[in-house]
């Protein structure tokens, strides 16, 4: 069932992109960000009450606080850089870059939560990265 989540990521994540390129002519990348942003705070504490999993907030520890927020920062963060580089560059040049994100993901992933490496992640790791610089070439 993961995998179809992950799929369903990919094509929301296409469409981000290229909504976002159309949506931020001729207005700051800051102000677009904080615009989506807002979309995304009202449908994800929508979805929370809808679902009323807002019960289980007080359950939420101290660890769990402190990464979650990390996150979002980093969230916030990547946003803001990635709508200003859609703003000054080509979408088919500017996401391939993001999406290396995969790779600094796998990366950390080996060095931070000690998953196992094997050949295909690593192949896939280069393939990845070759890709990515072949579109922004």
């Amino acid at each position: 069932m993961w995998a179809i989540y992950a799929l369903l990521s990919a094509v929301f994540a296409a469409l981000t992109s290229i909504l976002a390129k159309i949506g931020i002519t001729g207005i700051d990348s800051n102000l677009a960000t904080a615009i989506r942003t807002a979309v995304v705070l009202v449908m994800a504490w929508g979805i929370v009450f809808m679902t009323g999993v807002q019960k289980q907030i007080t359950n939420i520890g101290t660890r769990s606080w402190v990464f979650l927020v990390l996150s979002g920062l980093a969230t916030g963060l990547s946003w803001l850089f990635y709508y200003r580089a859609l703003q000054m560059g080509d979408a088919s040049r500017v996401v391939p870059i993001d999406k290396s994100s995969v790779v600094i993901s796998m990366i950390l992933a080996f060095v931070v939560l000690k998953e196992q490496v094997t050949w295909q992640t690593v192949v896939g790791g280069i393939l990845i990265t070759a890709g990515t610089f072949v579109l922004i070439l």
